[in-house]
């Protein structure tokens, strides 16, 4: 999987999408743990994406967010030959995470042949529930000329 600007020829392994998981995706440590169309699943240590009150930053919550659903759909996508690409997301914080890791899991809404949705629950290592998102992304064929 290591042209992004075309859909995959095979479903690219787990190790794969870490692999090329993206500069901001490793910079805050999240690791892919699951992935298919139905359901992916990440982890990323608190430590490192806090705001100065040492709790985890929200925008934290939502690149994970973002992630999940995003890898989510392109592989669905990746099925119909098309990519995926962002349209909408949105967040919900319930409670302050401060050390140890989040969980995230995105399950998918609909997957359709024009759109994808999932939500996504993140949640601490205790099991409480530290965010929920939606994200929608637009499956469309690859541009001409990209």
């Amino acid at each position: 999987m290591k042209d992004l600007t075309s859909p995959p020829t095979s479903t690219p392994t787990l190790e794969e999408l870490n692999a090329h998981r993206g500069a901001l995706n490793e910079r805050v440590g999240l690791e892919l743990i699951e992935a298919t169309p139905e359901r992916c699943s990440a982890r990323m240590p608190v430590e490192g994406n806090t705001q100065p009150y040492g709790i985890l930053h929200g925008g934290a919550s939502v690149v994970m967010a973002e992630a999940l659903g995003s890898t989510g759909a392109a592989l669905h996508a990746a099925t119909l030959g098309k990519i995926a690409i962002g349209l909408d997301i949105n967040a919900t914080h319930h409670r302050a995470a401060r050390h140890g890791n989040i969980t995230g899991t995105a399950v998918a809404l609909s997957l359709g042949g024009s759109i994808a949705s999932y939500e996504v629950t993140i949640v601490d290592d205790d099991g409480h529930r530290i965010c929920t998102s939606r994200i929608t992304c637009m499956i469309r064929d690859l541009p001409p000329g990209a």
